[in-house]
């Protein structure tokens, strides 16, 4: 796909993987429409980009409010990509220490803000998607989602995030099969520890001394930009369909986290 000219809707694009990606895929001459539920930050993303780029406050819970951002970028032209990379809670341990049982309320919840917004996400943005003109190949865009390693060894804790994640890994090839007469892709990355506003003022040099050690090659967390040039490259490709990418320094799990 070539992406001059394009519209992508960046779901989490006012921090961490969403806004590198923003930055990314308007610097390769796209359109981009931020879309975050923090209004500060997703609208500082969209004015440093300047022309071609729009901030929609948007909560991926809601489906109005999905729809709503959806509509915002079919506005702007050919909506082409979906990149849904916002954030969430991981959840408790099942049990405490005092063998008391997680509230189920807290995997529900984490459920439904990455696996069930991912979906609706992925239905909305595909419908109109689907509205637009054939490229080569019959290809009319492409849906990038985001999973995490823990979909397939997922540390102490992460019975809610695996499953949540294992979920996006799962019906990545579905939904590509789903999607396939309308020639939309669908691609999902799964990242490992990346360096992201989420360890808000941590000391860089130090998280990757801590987590970066149990990284085989490079030593060191990921950075966001490596995730943005990652879908980048996926939107080009047309022939990536219906796969999950490790993106981890073959980096694997152990019990107790990427460092033990």
């Amino acid at each position: 796909m070539d992406i001059r000219g394009a519209v992508a809707l960046v779901a989490g694009g006012g921090g961490g993987f969403g806004a590198a990606t923003s930055r990314r895929l308007h610097a390769a001459g796209a359109k981009v429409v931020v879309c975050d539920l923090d209004e500060e930050k997703g609208r500082a993303v969209a004015d440093d980009l300047g022309a071609g780029a729009l901030f929609v406050r948007t909560d991926v819970t809601d489906e109005q409010s999905i729809q709503a951002a959806v509509d915002a970028a079919a506005e702007l032209g050919p909506l082409r990509i979906a990149v849904v990379a916002h954030g969430g809670p991981g959840g408790p341990r099942t049990l405490d220490r005092e063998s008391r049982p997680a509230p189920q309320e807290s995997f529900t919840r984490v459920v439904g803000i990455f696996l069930e917004a991912t979906y609706n996400i992925n239905r909305l943005a595909a419908a109109a998607i689907a509205r637009t003109e054939a490229l080569e190949h019959g290809e009319r865009g492409v849906l990038i989602n985001t999973a995490s390693i823990a979909a397939y060894d997922g540390t102490i804790g992460q019975a809610a995030y695996g499953a949540a994640k294992g979920g996006i890994v799962a019906m990545t090839l579905p939904l590509a099969r789903d999607l396939a007469p309308s020639g939309i892709r669908v691609v999902t990355i799964a990242p490992g520890t990346f360096l992201t506003p989420a360890f808000r003022n941590a000391d860089p040099e130090q998280l990757d001394a801590y987590w970066g050690a149990a990284v085989p090659f490079p030593k060191r967390m990921g950075r966001a930009e490596e995730y943005a040039q990652l879908a980048q490259q996926i939107a080009e490709n047309v022939y990536l369909n219906g796969e999950t990418i490790r993106l981890d320094g073959a980096l694997r799990f152990t019990p107790k986290g990427g460092n033990a």
